[in-house]
């Protein structure tokens, strides 16, 4: 009798921890109706009785891991197994399963399934007899076919009598048929496919160009493993000949990316560039491209940098590779190593000549010692600093004529600086700055040197002053501009810096790191200015002015104006060395003024502008606009305006271009854009691309016609079919906006 309530005692225990077991089991879970997380689904129910719940239009939750939904199921906490029938749908990491009646483990992934589908974007699957298997997390299913058609009757598929699949990763098929529109067109023993972008395949673009004649490009894409992949291109152009290449791209993990190309032409009319200019000297029939990158970080904050870009000739981008070409006509080599800390930075850099036919500055090597704008100890100073040392040689090219001789000469720089940042009536900020540079040259060499050993002395001072003020109207409202709210914020600023005459001018000075005519607006202060070889005097004050509107759009704030205004007052006019935006003997009391302007009157309407305004003559010696519209997926339009005055700073061709391109989507399977570049200058339709796209179910397609007519030689033709599986894409979307050149191969 004494022992029953210690026997009650352990019994109220057990209840006790195994209800509170079951409570943190089921605490893992959600289970819940469907309309409590998809507003507008059909209601339902769910009971719990036990380890075991039951529900009608149920949506179930593993620990975030996977999700189903159903008509009905029943799940058991414990083991984790749910029963589910009608519309089953089951979303577990990337891939989607659905069928009528499935068994599925949440713990495990096991699976069992009658009939089922799944598969993830662009490949998909359906059969029958699916089991999972818990070991090695593959599926087994039994007359199976896999597609890339994202409809539910698929044109092209696969079918086999077994099929295999590990998600994620690949599909293996046994007894495979490839059906085309339900006709048998091929038999496969064996059929292995990989799921997601790592899938070998081909792809063709025929096509015609006036400079090539009938041309076939032709790439085999291919990959090893998840550390190893590449392409092989095989070329025909039948005026210019073979060619072709590989390229490899090896994947280290720490020890970074690195990505090798190699192409080779035997091109049988090389002296006929394809601007229809004959180029005379220099081209070799056997035409060839070397590239080599390496990016890694092997530490923390270590970085290791290499580009290799050799060319047989200045024209081989031009002429093969013209998306290349544009995106830069004169590719350089180097090779740079980057540690960082807190407050410094370590840089290395090389820069070889590898290509004989561009100016070139040889840095063998050049290194550099960061020191970024930190406080010195408690005080209200902070300090900022830069020193750089290398040998330097200077390389012209000859292939216009006579050039410049070479020179070359060692170079040692340090800059420091000291800042007192300050903030006066809690609004205002003003931080003058005071600093020196001391730089050593030694005595020239090679056939172009003129310069004896130097060392030169800079000083330097100067103050920022700027300021932020806004104001506020809640209750502004505009409904053509899509004004919900309005803020105005206003940001001037006045920068003044004076150098007096350096030590030794920059004319018995070997160049370097020179100052070369921009488009926009130097820096005045240091270190941001550094073209250190070119330093001279300077005495300006910089006037900025910023304004910026901002408004609520579909509960987000979104700016409906951004203007930015800069002018320098030179107040030694003639003197001011620095900023070589304009001949120094044109340079008067102030500079160009420049604008930069983003408005965007609507959600879909975005007008940008800069401008560059010579107060001096009154000229208009800049204007870029672009107006794009957006207003939905089916059509976009942006349409420009680029504008240069002849030789405003000395070096500059006069440039006026009216451009345009247009696309407009007319159904789910076509689509269409255009592209035009006017010269105004002289009333010539420069350049105009067309394109039709067509969705093929498990293909696309683009027909692309292209006129060249540069006014110099007769016009360049070419029309170019492009296509590729949706499973493994040429290119992705958006590609053949920013660089249409891909649509004809180039």
């Amino acid at each position: 009798m004494r022992r029953l309530p210690a026997i009650i005692l352990l019994a109220c225990l057990f209840a006790f921890f195994s209800l509170a077991a079951l409570a943190q089991q089921q605490s893992l879970w959600d289970v819940r109706t469907l309309n409590q997380v998809i507003p507008g689904a059909p209601g339902g129910s769910v009971d719990v009785v036990g380890n075991t719940a039951y529900g009608t239009n149920v949506f179930v939750q593993y620990n975030t891991n996977a999700t189903l939904i159903a008509d009905s199921a029943r799940l058991d906490y414990q083991s984790g197994e749910v029963e589910a029938d009608g519309h089953v749908r089951i979303e577990q990491g990337d891939l989607t399963w659905t069928g009528e009646h499935i068994r599925y483990n949440f713990k495990t992934h096991q699976m069992q399934s009658e009939e089922f589908r799944t598969g993830k974007p662009p490949v998909f699957a359906q059969g029958r007899q699916l089991q999972g298997d818990t070991t090695n997390k593959t599926y087994t299913a039994r007359h199976a076919f896999v597609t890339t058609d994202d409809v539910s009757d698929p044109a092209i598929r696969v079918r086999a009598s077994r099929v295999k699949i590990v998600p994620g990763k690949y599909i293996e098929m046994w007894n495979a048929v490839l059906f085309m529109d339900g006709v048998p067109a091929f038999y496969f023993p064996y059929y292995r496919r990989n799921l997601g972008e790592h899938v070998n395949n081909f792809n063709f673009l025929p096509g015609y160009r006036s400079a090539y004649g009938p041309f076939l490009l032709s790439t085999y894409t291919w990959y090893l493993n998840d550390a190893v992949d590449g392409k092989i291109h095989l070329d025909y152009r039948e005026e210019r000949g073979a060619g072709g290449g590989p390229d490899l791209n090896l994947h280290l993990g720490q020890w970074g990316e690195a990505e090798f190309k190699y192409y080779y032409l035997h091109d049988q009319r090389p002296t006929t560039s394809t601007n229809g200019t004959p180029w005379v000297d220099g081209i070799p029939e056997n035409r060839q491209r070397v590239y080599f990158g390496y990016q890694a970080t092997p530490a923390t904050n270590l970085n290791v940098k290499a580009l290799v870009n050799y060319q047989s000739d200045p024209l081989l981008l031009h002429d093969f590779f013209e998306g290349d070409y544009r995106n830069n006509p004169q590719p350089y080599s180097f090779t740079e190593v980057n540690k960082y800390w807190n407050n410094w930075s370590l840089d290395a850099e090389t820069t070889p000549q590898v290509n004989d036919f561009f100016n070139q500055v040889e840095r063998l090597p050049d290194v550099r010692l960061t020191g970024y704008r930190q406080q010195v100890l408690n005080t209200p100073f902070y300090y900022e600093s830069e020193s750089s040392a290398g040998y330097y040689r200077m390389f012209f090219a000859d292939t216009n004529g006579p050039a410049p001789l070479n020179y070359s000469a060692s170079r040692a720089d340090t800059y420091h600086q000291l800042l007192l940042p300050e903030t006066f009536f809690g609004w205002l900020n003003v931080t003058p700055r005071v600093g020196g540079r001391f730089t050593y040259y030694s005595t020239e060499s090679g056939p172009g040197a003129t310069n004896d050993e130097a060392w030169r002395k800079v000083f330097n001072t100067g103050v920022e002053t700027s300021f932020k003020a806004s104001q506020l109207w809640a209750g502004a409202t505009n409904s053509l501009l899509a004004i919900d709210g309005l803020r105005h914020i206003i940001e001037p600023s006045v920068t003044y810096a004076y150098v007096p005459s350096p030590s030794t001018p920059p004319a018995q000075l070997p160049q370097f790191d020179s100052a070369l005519p921009s488009l926009l607006l130097l820096p005045v202060q240091f270190p941001d200015y550094n073209n250190i070889d070119s330093i001279d005097s300077e005495n300006v004050i910089r006037f900025g002015l910023r304004n910026t509107l901002q408004t609520r759009r579909d509960g987000q704030l979104d700016n409906l104006l951004d203007w930015n205004v800069t002018l320098d007052w030179r107040l030694t006019p003639g003197r001011d060395q620095v900023n070589l935006d304009e001949p120094f003997s044109n340079r008067e009391t102030f500079s160009d003024l420049y604008s930069d302007l983003t408005f965007k009157p609507r959600s879909w309407i975005v007008l940008n502008s800069q401008l560059r305004y010579a107060i001096n003559g009154g000229d208009l010696n800049l204007a870029f606009h672009q107006l794009t519209f957006t207003p939905n997926e089916r059509w976009s339009w942006g349409l420009g305006h680029w504008y240069l005055r002849s030789g405003f700073d000395g070096f500059t061709q006069a440039n006026n271009f009216i451009t345009s391109t247009m696309f407009y989507r007319v159904n789910d399977n076509w689509g269409l854009r255009a592209r035009h570049d006017f010269n105004a200058a002289n009333g010539r339709l420069q350049e105009q691309n067309y394109s039709v796209y067509r969705d093929l179910r498990s293909w696309t397609g683009a027909l692309t016609f292209r006129v060249i007519d540069n006014g110099n030689g007769p016009k360049d033709f070419t029309v170019a079919f492009t296509f590729s599986l949706k499973a493994a894409p040429k290119t992705h979307v958006g590609d053949d906006t920013a660089q249409p050149y891909h649509l004809l191969g180039e």
